[in-house]
C-alpha cells in the first residue's frame, strides 16, 4: 500500500489546500463530508441543496468552487452523461469503471469489465498510443424503459 492510499480523503484534501495556500474552512469540510457520504453521481445543485440544509450561509458558488478543488485534489471527478448536467463521483480509492446510461429515464449503471479494459489497452497499443486515461459512456434504453 502506498503512502497516498493510507491517507484519508480528509487528510489528502487538507494537505492539498495547504499546498495551494488555502484555508481548510468549516464550509469546505462540510461540503467534503456531504460529498463523501454519497456514492451516487451528484450534481453541484444537488450537493448545494444538501449542504444548505446544514449551513444556510453556504452559497452555491462555494459548492462549485469546492467541487473544482476536490477534482484538482484527485478526490472527485466530473462525469457527463450527455443531459446537460455535470455530475461528480468519487475518484480516490475507487476502481476505474465505465457507465451505461439510459436515455429515457436517466438511470446510470457503473460497470467494471476486465475484458473491455484489456481491449481498450490493446487498441491504444495498436495505434501507437501511450494510454494515460479513458472514459467510456454507453447510451441506450434500460430494461425497465424497454418494458414500458
Amino acid at each position: 500500500m502506498t503512502e497516498q492510499t493510507q491517507k484519508t480523503e480528509k487528510q489528502i484534501f487538507a494537505e492539498f489546500l495547504a499546498r495551494k495556500n488555502l484555508r481548510d474552512t468549516s464550509q469546505r469540510e462540510l461540503i467534503l463530508d456531504e460529498f463523501l457520504r454519497r456514492e451516487q453521481h451528484i450534481s453541484a445543485e444537488e450537493l448545494y441543496d444538501v449542504v444548505k440544509q446544514r449551513d444556510r450561509t453556504i452559497g452555491q458558488a462555494t459548492v462549485y468552487r469546492v467541487l473544482k478543488l476536490l477534482c484538482e485534489a484527485g478526490l472527485a471527478r466530473e462525469v457527463n452523461f450527455g443531459d446537460g448536467t455535470m455530475r461528480y463521483e468519487h475518484e480516490f480509492g475507487h476502481e476505474h469503471h465505465d457507465h451505461l446510461t439510459c436515455t429515457a429515464c436517466g438511470k446510470t449503471i457503473e460497470v467494471v469489465d476486465p475484458a473491455i479494459e484489456t481491449l481498450q489497452k490493446a487498441l491504444a497499443e495498436k495505434y501507437g498510443f501511450c494510454l494515460l486515461n479513458h472514459e467510456m459512456y454507453l447510451y441506450g434504453t434500460c430494461a425497465e424503459c424497454q418494458g414500458r
